[in-house]
């Protein structure tokens, strides 16, 4: 309550300075961002365009697809708003130039404090004013009773710390592949036998990778330490080991779902994919690295089409795409370049080839006419709801009987749900989990 006293007494003293400026200002900056995104807030209305801001920070959480980078905010600078009944996990680094202390100090820093999930399990900090004296008295007055363990509480380990458990954590993934009886090498992960040996990796390598991701969101590891874990494990193999990691975790969570495994183990398994996924490759990105790589003579590209091709396969992001985009831009011509635009318009067009090539197939192997299933599939797509009854309407023309017919769509089902799930590119169609 002192505090908020006096932070009110400020608030009333700093308002009287220089009013008319600081409302022409705000005008400016309204007016600023009316332009920038298309809105039309006035000052006189001043918390819609407070809740607006607050929404676009919160849409962090849509992928680029559903929400373009031009509607975006990447960087908001506050004085004393976003403190208080704000929360948005998406929030990565606070960057404070303001001296703080007790309710203040724990509220702004708690803005980047909200876990998002393995790949947030903590937000940055980075302090211009040198608080420490300040963060830890706040940090004392809101631990309760045990103030000993504050720090051990509120703070995260230092990077030399963390870069030790790293180190055990990699040398505790070679040592189980070479009782395997094999190298600590990515490529030998798929001569692993048995399933009970791939849940074994799954888990080695998830700890590894856990690690990797928290010591990637240290802003003061030196070259050094950059170093060292180029040393441990190299950026090129972490990156196939990714690739075989989503592989394997997929094809046991595949089993999973199809009613287990022979091995309690492995049916226990908790995969993890979001560990795995990165802001930076999505697929804006990868369309522009296609396209430069072809326009550019082999030693000014950034990356080759091989790493690129590697790149698909160890980001979860585009795990649903990835072999779409992998047989798309390896059966690219070498003998000139393309545009972003056309390497889009053309990964578009081979989709659509390819989906139709599959449903046909499928059509062909049930004895269905392919427009027929073809109609089936984009009804639901449409709707993002499934038809049972359109699916009796499908298998009409066959004139089976109840029980065989139940028969015939369970195996078409079968074959379409990976398709369709395939085509929802992660939304649910409702009533699809009926057939699983």
């Amino acid at each position: 309550m002192r505090q908020l006293q006096e932070d009110l007494q400020q608030e009333k003293q700093d308002n009287q300075e220089d009013p008319e400026g600081k409302k022409a200002a705000l005008k400016t900056i309204i007016a600023d961002y009316n332009a920038q995104y298309s809105t039309s807030h006035t000052i006189g209305e001043f918390d819609r365009y407070y809740q607006d801001v607050q929404q676009r920070i919160k849409d962090q959480k849509w992928p680029v697809a559903d929400y373009p980078r031009p509607k975006r905010i990447d960087l908001t600078i506050v004085v004393d708003m976003l403190l208080t009944g704000f929360d948005s996990k998406y929030l990565n680094t606070l960057y404070v130039d303001k001296n703080l202390r007790h309710h203040g100090l724990i509220q702004a820093f708690s803005r980047t404090n909200r876990v998002l999930n393995d790949t947030k399990p903590y937000g940055n900090v980075l302090d211009f004013r040198q608080q420490q004296p300040a963060v830890d008295a706040a940090i004392a007055l809101f631990s309760g009773v045990d103030k000993s363990r504050a720090k051990e509480i509120w703070l995260v380990d230092p990077a030399p710390v963390v870069l030790k458990r790293y180190e055990a954590a990699v040398q505790q993934l070679e040592t189980f592949m070479q009782a395997q009886g094999l190298t600590a090498a990515p490529q030998d992960v798929a001569n692993l036998k048995g399933d009970a040996a791939r849940g074994q990796f799954v888990e080695k390598f998830k700890e590894v990778q856990r690690l990797r991701t928290q010591l990637d969101q240290y802003t003061d590891l030196g070259a050094p330490e950059q170093q060292q874990l180029e040393t441990l494990l190299p950026t090129d193999d972490l990156r196939a080991f990714r690739s075989q990691y989503l592989e394997t975790a997929k094809r046991l969570r595949d089993q999973q779902g199809k009613g287990g495994t022979d091995n309690p183990a492995v049916d226990q398994l908790d995969f993890e994919f979001v560990l795995f996924a990165s802001a930076v490759i999505d697929y804006d990105y990868i369309m522009g690295l296609m396209a430069a790589s072809t326009g550019q003579a082999p030693q000014k590209q950034k990356l080759t089409r091989e790493q690129i091709i590697a790149l698909l396969g160890s980001s979860a992001n585009l795990m649903d795409e990835a072999d779409d985009l992998t047989d798309y831009f390896a059966g690219l011509p070498t003998n000139r370049g393309f545009s972003e635009a056309e390497i889009r318009e053309g990964f578009q067009a081979f989709k659509q080839q390819k989906t139709a090539a599959e449903q046909a197939t499928i059509a062909a192997r049930h004895g269905l006419a392919p427009e027929a299933l073809t109609a089936f599939v984009d009804g639901i797509l449409r709707r993002m709801i499934f038809d049972g009854e359109a699916l009796g309407d499908l298998l009409a023309p066959l004139g089976l009987g109840w029980k065989t017919r139940a028969a015939k769509e369970g195996e078409l089902m079968t074959e379409l749900i990976p398709l369709l799930k395939k085509l929802a590119q992660g939304r649910e169609i409702s009533g699809l989990a009926v057939y699983e």
